[in-house]
């Protein structure tokens, strides 16, 4: 295997993803989550969470993972179980649960009672309000909260009054202005699709604007080019999944 110090730069921005839902691993499709299967993995036996995070730490030599769990963003039930068969695996996990205020992000800390996330994402998709942003920067820290800018076409995702007639660029000023210090920028309708990020533009206009923000982005990931050509733009981190099942991203070494 590959040693972590020959490893080119795209393999070590790799954030791979897990999307949960109904106690299984899924694959995303353009954000359409009814549409949402069991992924299919060549270096997996099953779908199970538990078998997904070890072969990211065990072949691939990943060290983090970010999780959505999608039963926690879409139906509050925040899925215990399969969140620690991914920690047991030595993974340091990025959770997006759905957090939209400070009750909620409490309520899911007693929840996992005995772990804690590496970072919590907040999503825009599930955020009250820029009120709730401050309040859950302040309990969480800015070191451990990533601020998600969800957006679906490169509109942002939300029905909040607060958001719904700002542009993309705006909302990612304001939440710089509060403190945020790590932003993903994701648009749903790239993921699954192979076809590359949609928020290049965008990923470069906030790299000069916000330089001490930690940008991180992905969706629609293929091949290493893909990667690279992201991390140009100015991507810190890159979130991955489809192509690392598929085998397009393989296991360094093999």
């Amino acid at each position: 295997m590959t040693s972590h110090s020959d490893r080119p730069a795209w393999y070590d921005a790799i954030l791979p993803v897990i999307d949960l839902r109904h106690g299984q691993v899924v694959r995303g499709i353009a954000g359409r989550r009814d549409e949402y299967q069991p992924v299919e993995s060549r270096y997996a036996d099953d779908s199970r969470p538990g078998s997904i995070a070890h072969v990211y730490a065990s072949q691939f030599g990943f060290q983090d993972c970010y999780v959505a769990d999608l039963g926690a963003i879409l139906d509050g039930q925040i899925d215990v179980a399969a969140l620690e068969a991914i920690a047991v695996q030595g993974l340091k996990v990025w959770l997006d649960a759905g957090i939209g205020n400070v009750r909620q992000w409490q309520a899911s800390e007693e929840a996992l009672r005995d772990w804690r996330p590496y970072r919590w994402v907040v999503g825009l998709e599930s955020l009250e309000s820029w009120q709730t942003l401050e309040e859950l920067l302040a309990c969480i820290s800015p070191e451990r909260l990533v601020f998600s800018l969800d957006m679906k076409d490169g509109r942002p995702m939300s029905t909040r009054e607060a958001f719904i007639d700002q542009s993309p660029e705006q909302i990612s000023r304001h939440a710089a202005e509060l403190g945020v210090k790590s932003m993903i920028l994701l648009d749903l309708a790239a993921v699954g699709q192979g076809e590359g990020s949609q928020t290049e533009s965008l990923m470069q206009t906030l790299q000069e604007e916000l330089p001490d923000v930690e940008l991180i982005g992905g969706g629609g990931m293929s091949w290493p080019d893909d990667i690279e050509a992201l991390a140009q733009h100015g991507a810190a981190r890159i979130l991955v999944a489809s192509a690392l099942h598929d085998g397009r991203i393989a296991p360094l070494g093999r």
